[in-house]
């Protein structure tokens, strides 16, 4: 799993038939401050997040182990919004 920064929503009209009904959301990596870097890239969301968010992502075959995802040609998954992280006791994040 990783941490990632919603920045953003893709919309697909055309798309596989397996993919209608979800929501497809811009992210890019974080880190545990969430300043973001690297690609960004596209993941289906399974828990209603949104553009801001700080959430975690699954990867690969575990992005198609979700009750919302099984048998879907998904490669990355939101599977969290993170409301704060913690590293050897001091707050690195809090969501506003």
């Amino acid at each position: 799993m990783r941490i990632a920064f919603v920045i953003g929503t893709a919309v697909a009209t055309i798309k596989n038939e397996k993919l209608r009904g979800h929501k497809l959301l811009m992210v890019q990596n974080a880190d545990p401050s969430g300043k973001v870097q690297g690609e960004p890239f596209i993941a289906v969301d399974t828990v209603d997040a949104g553009t801001g968010d700080l959430v975690v992502i699954t990867e690969g075959s575990s992005a198609r182990q979700t009750d919302l995802t099984t048998n879907i040609p998904v490669d990355a998954v939101i599977i969290a919004v993170i409301d704060s992280l913690e590293i050897s006791g001091e707050t690195t994040f809090r969501k506003e």
